[in-house]
This record gives structure tokens, sequence and C-alpha cells, in this order.
């Protein structure tokens, strides 16, 4: 599959390049890398609405606050990797987990180390998101036995559970690159524990989890919160990211309706993280 790069430039950078994340995977970019002058974002070629893109950027064109330019550019399927290699530095989330590419050379050594082949599938641990719900699963005194990573992408938080002793993995994604490679991910990191499903919430029916974790977009969060907290066991608990901080109440409203409780949160550059409970 072919995929559009689009290569913004924005000053100031910080909070316009979140903002235009959020706003972009609203119409269907899913991959993004932040770069000095801005932030990078992806299409496949069958999922680019040009008329949406276009109405989307003509607001920033017209907002005083923000100067926004940007380059379109056509990427044929085989020069992805090609492209990733070009903005892929390893990441850190403190000294406990390193993720990193088959392509880096000696990167340092932390108490855990994921190795992602990113392809076409968003989770390469460059974005807040990512990055806030692997703290958030190394912060756990134990991670429970049986996970759900819902929107999988890479596969790199299932993976992160495994190694931290969850015995009982799916992942799930929509998108078929996304199933392939977070199946391929597993293999790469030697994980004997994870289930990769390609679908959606309806393959939740009849399955019970301790942990969820959910790295996916405000609308999809809100629509499927009451399907997570059915497959949650009691006192189960339910790690959503993919919104900003501003967007935590509409959450935490919703994930009451649901008897959930929020127990903690984080957050990143106005990103968020919010932790719930089954009660």
């Amino acid at each position: 599959m072919n995929y559009w790069e689009f290569d913004f430039t924005l000053a100031p950078r910080i909070p316009w390049a979140d903002i235009v994340v959020a706003q972009l995977a609203e119409i269907g970019f899913d991959s993004f890398v932040e770069t000095e002058l801005g932030v990078k974002a992806y299409i496949s070629e069958n999922e680019l609405v040009q008329e949406q893109v276009d109405e989307l950027l003509s607001e920033f064109k017209n907002n005083n606050e923000v100067a926004l330019s940007f380059e379109q550019n056509f990427i044929p399927v085989q020069n992805w990797n090609a492209t990733w290699e070009r903005s892929f530095d390893p990441v850190y989330v403190g000294n406990d987990l390193s993720i990193v590419a088959p392509f880096h050379k000696d990167p340092l050594k932390t108490k855990i180390q994921i190795t992602i082949e990113p392809k076409m599938s968003f989770g390469t641990g460059h974005h807040q998101t990512t990055r806030l719900m692997s703290r958030a699963l190394l912060d756990l005194e134990k991670v429970p036995s049986r996970v759900l990573d819902m929107g999988s992408g890479t596969g790199v938080l299932a993976i992160l559970a495994e190694k931290l002793g969850a015995k009982n993995i799916v992942a799930i994604d929509i998108e078929d690159w996304a199933y392939e490679n977070a199946l391929e991910n597993a293999a790469r990191n030697a994980c004997q524990n994870i289930e990769v499903l390609l679908g959606d919430s309806k393959l939740l029916d009849g399955k019970e989890f301790d942990l969820i974790l959910a790295n996916i977009n405000k609308n999809v969060l809100l629509s499927d919160m009451s399907v997570y907290t059915k497959s949650l066991n009691a006192k189960g608990l339910l790690f959503l990211s993919g919104f900003f901080t501003s967007d935590d109440e509409i959450l935490v409203d919703c994930a009451k309706k649901t008897n959930l409780a929020l127990v903690k949160s984080y957050s990143e550059e106005n990103w968020s993280c919010l932790i719930f409970e089954k009660i």
C-alpha cells in the first residue's frame, strides 16, 4: 500500500504540533514522527480525502497564533522502511525501556529492550501517548495475566506487557498491515503469549481481561467505553490514551457511566493517559 507524507513546519512548534496531530488523527492519519521544526504525518493512499485535509489546513492557515507550512510527498510502499530509517531514532523511557529498530547500532542498554520494525504501523514509541502507556505499564507493581492491547499498531505495548510478566495477551487492530506488523514484531521479540487478531471491538464479545490498553483516538474510546468495561474483570484496569489533557473530563465522565473509577493519570506535553479501575 502506498502512503502520503505531510511534512509540517510550525511556529511555534509547541503546542501546535500536538494539535495538528490530534486533528489529523480524526481524519485518518495513523502515523506521526516529531521533527525539530514540526511533525511528519502519514496516511495511506486509500484513506486520504484531500478535501478534508484542505479544510483542516485552511483553519490553521487562518489562525494568527501559528505559522504553518507543509510539503506533501508520495511514498510508494517499497520506500516505507527507508523513510522510517531516516527519522526513527531509539526511544527511551527512563532507564527501564528502550524501543529500537533492527538498523540501530549499539543503542543504550536498558532493563527492557524491544525491537520494532515499524513498517506502516503506528506505535514506535516516538509519540507521547505510546511513552505514557509504556510508563504506566512499567509503574505497575505487577502486570496481570490477561491483557488486551486494543488498536495495537506495531504491537509494542503487547510486547512490553509480555516482557513484564503477562501470560495471556490479545492484540487487536483494524488495519491489515498493523496485524501483519504486530505478528512480525512479536516473533522478532521472541514473544510466546500474544494472540494477534484483525478486527475491532466486536472481537471482544465473550472475552475477559484483567487489563485493557487502548491508545486510540478520543471518538473511538468514547464509542467503545462500555465494551471495554464489559470485557474487564472486577477490579480490572483500563489504560486510555490518544487524546489531550483538555479531553480528560469528557473521558472521565463517560467512564463513570460504565462503572469505571479514575485511579491515576499521566501527562506529557498536553497529551494524557488515564488509568481506570472497574468498580
